[in-house]
């Protein structure tokens, strides 16, 4: 049988069971909502990712519940996806939250910071650690419920005109680059420039930046930055493990069914492990491709990766000192690193490392 045949029995056979018509009706209203994504239908990963949480939502209520996604530009553009949600122009968007630092730093720990949980320590401090429930207080100021759908795991340092061996090396360098990564990046005297995806790539050919970061290689392959900067850096330290949420209109949120609401979670549950399993299907034969055409891996060096690090953590003082929703998550989260990180020192990164060196056996 069918999945959302399955579905639609279960469900179906036994609200008719209990309950009579009219009150099925109550309790599965139709109910038409607009989610307006951050990115371009080009990346299927991240554009996928919006069009699986509205599928998925749409057969957990057995089409009662039906959200239309739309890419990037189509109602609004990538950095006004918050406001769209906050002020009831979408009911739902499909973002990375640190896109929206100018409005408030503190949009970015829901996402990520420079230095913080990789994917696996972000779920669990998102699902067990308290994570959600703090970042959503900080949310429903902004008018806003969230809910984590999607990650693409540690990403790449981004692709360079020119090789950066110093932190000499970065003085006047215009990056596309987001969130807190960017300020850390002014820090060491580069110049930060926010830029859509789909606008990364004229940018870099035509100079107007000298350098760009987005993902890794499935996502960097499609939008073509090697055929304009060959040298590829990493690791993203500005990314370790950021966090696409799925964010709703908190009144739309809290009109919604109890039976809804649960169909929200339980997709973008569902999205959050299927996009970053994705990635992780998909990089080792990207990065393969894009080494085979010509683009030059180096990493970043100790020297410029403690004085990223100094300066991060400098900034996160700063910003916890006059912010006082900053501090609140900040040094939840940062708490929760350390303590994942004693954990990961002993069994992940043992395994792991053993594994690598041995990939040649």
């Amino acid at each position: 049988m069918k999945r959302r045949q399955f579905l639609a029995t279960a469900t179906g056979g036994i609200a008719a069971s209990i309950l009579p018509a009219p009150a099925i009706a109550q309790a599965m209203p139709d109910v038409r909502w607009r989610l307006q994504s951050a990115f371009p239908k080009s990346l299927d990963t991240l554009w996928g990712g919006a069009e699986l949480f509205c599928r998925v939502v749409s057969d957990l209520t057995d089409g009662r519940f039906q959200i239309q996604p739309f890419a990037a530009g189509e109602i609004v553009g990538t950095f006004q996806v918050a406001d769209a949600v906050g002020d009831g122009t979408v009911e739902a968007g499909h973002a990375t939250t640190y896109y929206y630092v100018g409005k408030d730093p503190t949009f970015a720990l829901p996402c990520d910071f420079p230095f913080g949980p990789n994917a696996r320590q972000k779920n669990a401090w998102m699902y067990h650690g308290g994570g959600l429930d703090l970042c959503n207080e900080f949310f429903a100021k902004y008018r806003m419920y969230a809910v984590p759908a999607g990650n693409t795991g540690a990403q790449m340092g981004g692709w360079f005109r020119k090789e950066i061996k110093t932190v000499a090396d970065l003085q006047g360098l215009k990056i596309r680059i987001g969130g807190l990564g960017g300020q850390v990046l002014q820090r060491l005297g580069a110049v930060p420039q926010q830029i859509a995806a789909g606008d990364i790539y004229p940018a870099l050919e035509r100079g107007t930046i000298d350098a760009a970061e987005f993902v890794g290689p499935y996502d960097d392959e499609k939008l073509g930055f090697s055929k304009v900067a060959p040298f590829y850096y990493y690791p993203g330290w500005w990314d370790g493990g950021p966090v696409i949420h799925v964010m709703i209109n908190i009144d739309r949120w809290n009109a919604l069914p109890k039976l809804y609401k649960a169909a929200v979670n339980a997709a973008a549950a569902q999205t959050n492990v299927d996009t970053l399993s994705k990635y992780d299907a998909r990089n080792p034969a990207a990065i393969r491709r894009l080494l085979g055409a010509g683009a030059q891996l180096r990493p970043f060096s100790p020297e410029v990766l403690e004085a990223a690090f100094k300066a991060s953590n400098d900034l996160y003082d700063e910003i916890s000192a006059k912010n006082p929703d900053f501090k609140k998550i900040y040094d939840t989260v940062r708490a929760f690193r350390n303590e994942e990180y004693l954990w990961f020192q002993i069994a992940e990164y043992a395994y792991d490392s053993f594994l690598i060196r041995s990939r040649g056996k």
